[in-house]
């Protein structure tokens, strides 16, 4: 498994990836010392895990992890006591207090290995099918409102709706926003899961569950749920192609 270590002190870092070391399964590509060389660095070698600080100077980890379009398998790490019931609400793969002691890590790194393995012919299958770098089902995004914090699987949300600047996220019985445009979301996702039923909304495909007619050639759409979206009628034709109508 390919890691990437983030923290801004650099003894830190030294002192984790020294740990790293001495477990075979385990790749060190590269180091952070904060939040934009981070950024670059998962976008350019897509790490199957970040071990993550959560305060830094400036940005902190979970600023972050709201940048990424695509959030890699993420293991926390800190020294504050404060953040672990935190870290733990945002459904991370493990958390880590800092100084790291070996057998902890030991643990983080077999569920890691037990995650990567349940995934990964699904994975290999999912990515296979898609151009370039598109976010399919299986992928995750972090999503933050207020103190609340999410890792969502894109599978498992249902519809984004663009809400001025920012993009509702529906998913479960949560509406969280996150500052994002709807076009810039449409241009990353895979276009055989996700459909641009109009210019608010995005649907996933596979919550469909009814389609009937609407006004002037329109069409609405009832997604698993309730929630009920109108596809304009310059969308409606080849929404009618993608669903085989």
């Amino acid at each position: 498994m390919r890691a990437l270590v983030i923290d801004d002190e650099r003894l830190a870092r030294k002192e984790l990836i020294n740990l790293l070391s001495q477990f075979d399964q385990v790749e060190v590509i590269g180091e952070a010392n904060n939040v934009d060389d981070a950024k670059e660095k998962i976008e350019a070698l897509s790490p199957d895990v970040v071990f993550l600080d959560i305060q830094m100077p400036e940005k902190t980890g979970f600023d972050l992890l709201e940048e990424l379009d695509n959030v890699p398998h993420v293991i926390f790490t800190t020294a504050y006591d404060e953040y672990a019931l935190k870290a733990f609400q945002v459904n991370a793969l493990d958390y880590l207090l800092k100084p790291v002691e070996q057998k902890r890590l030991g643990e983080a790194i077999e569920r890691l290995q037990k995650k990567l393995s349940e995934s990964a012919a699904k994975h290999e299958s999912a990515t296979s099918a898609l151009q370039g770098n598109k976010l399919g089902l299986d992928d995750q995004v972090f999503v933050k409102d207020g103190d609340r914090c999410w890792f969502v699987k894109l599978s498992n949300v249902r519809l984004f709706e663009s809400d001025g600047n920012y993009i509702k996220v529906y998913f479960d019985n949560n509406k969280p926003m996150i500052h994002k445009s709807l076009n810039a979301l449409d241009e990353r996702l895979d276009e055989k899961s996700f459909f641009r039923a109009s210019r608010k909304h995005i649907i996933n495909l596979s919550w469909v569950e009814a389609i009937e007619p609407w006004f002037n050639g329109g069409l609405v759409v009832t997604l698993k749920g309730g929630d009920r979206i109108e596809v304009s009628r310059r969308q409606a034709a080849r929404f009618k192609d993608m669903m085989s109508l």
